[in-house]
C-alpha cells in the first residue's frame, strides 16, 4: 500500500517540487494550500497531485483540512512536509504588528497545528516521518526579517523537542534550512543584490528546487529511520 504524504504550501514554489518529488516516487500526495486557486487549479491540471486549501495558521481549518485529506486518499498521513510560508519583511522598528502575527502564525504556529492533529495518528500507526521547512535565515537571521527569521529558527528547536518526544514511536522529525533556491519569490530580487547573495555563497549559485526535493526524499525514506532531530543545510556551502 502506497504512503500518504502531506506537503503544506505544496502547489507553488519549493512546496511544488517536494510534492512533485514525492509523487514520482510512489507517494500518495495531497498537497496543501491557501488562497491562489488559480495556481492551484494549475498545479493539479499539470501534475494530477489532489489539492486542498485550508489555512495553516488556523487550527480549526487544518482540523477539516486533514480529515477532508483523509477522506479522499483514503487512510492516514504518514509523511508530513511543514513547507508553508510567507514574508513580510521590514526593518523592526518599522514592522506593523500585524506583519508580526501573520508571519509568526503561517510559518510557525502552522507547524504546531498540522502536528498536533497528525502526530496522533502517526504514534498509534508507529510510523511517521515529518520534515519541516526552515530557513538560512532562521539559522543565521537576516536583515528586514527579524519575524521570518524568529519563525524558523523556532521551526529547528520545535523539531528538537519533538523528535526527542517520538523517537520512540517509529516517527522521526527533521528539519532543512535551504538557502537561496530559484523560485518565483528570487525571481524579484534586484540583479545587483543577486550578485552579491551568491559572491557569499561558496557553490557561486542559487539551489534548485529539486535539490531541497531530493533532501526530504532522504528524510521521508523508510532507510532514515536512525535519523531525527538534525537540521539538514542546504545552502551550497554557507556555514555561520
Amino acid at each position: 500500500m502506497k504512503k500518504i504524504a502531506l506537503v503544506t504550501g505544496g502547489t507553488r514554489g519549493i512546496g511544488a517540487g517536494i510534492s512533485k518529488a514525492l509523487r514520482e516516487n510512489g507517494y500518495l500526495v495531497a498537497a496543501n494550500y491557501h488562497k491562489d486557486h488559480e495556481a492551484a487549479e494549475k498545479y493539479h491540471n499539470e501534475t494530477g497531485i489532489p489539492v486542498f486549501s485550508w489555512d495553516v495558521s488556523d487550527y480549526e481549518s487544518c482540523q477539516k483540512g486533514i480529515e477532508k485529506v483523509y477522506e479522499e486518499l483514503g487512510g492516514t498521513v504518514d509523511v508530513l512536509v511543514n513547507n508553508a510560508r510567507i514574508t513580510r519583511d521590514s526593518m523592526l522598528h518599522k514592522m506593523d504588528p500585524a506583519a508580526w502575527n501573520i508571519v509568526i502564525s503561517t510559518n510557525l504556529t502552522s507547524v504546531f497545528n498540522m502536528c498536533r492533529l497528525i502526530v496522533p495518528t502517526m504514534r498509534d500507526k508507529k510510523f511517521g516521518r515529518i520534515i519541516n521547512i526552515s530557513s538560512v535565515n532562521g539559522v543565521k537571521g537576516q536583515v528586514g526579517q527579524a519575524n521570518y527569521s524568529a519563525a524558523k529558527a523556532g521551526t529547528l528547536g520545535f523539531t528538537k523537542a519533538l523528535a526527542q518526544e517520538s523517537a520512540n514511536k517509529g516517527i522521526t522529525v527533521n528539519a532543512i534550512a535551504p538557502g537561496y533556491i530559484s523560485t518565483d519569490m528570487t525571481e524579484v530580487i534586484r540583479d545587483d543584490i543577486k550578485e552579491k547573495i551568491i559572491a557569499g555563497i561558496p557553490m557561486g549559485k542559487f539551489g534548485t528546487v529539486e535539490e531541497i526535493a531530493n533532501t526530504v526524499l532522504f528524510l521521508a525514506n523508510d532507510k532514515s529511520s536512525f535519523v531525527t532531530g538534525i537540521t539538514l543545510n542546504v545552502n551550497g556551502g554557507q556555514y555561520f
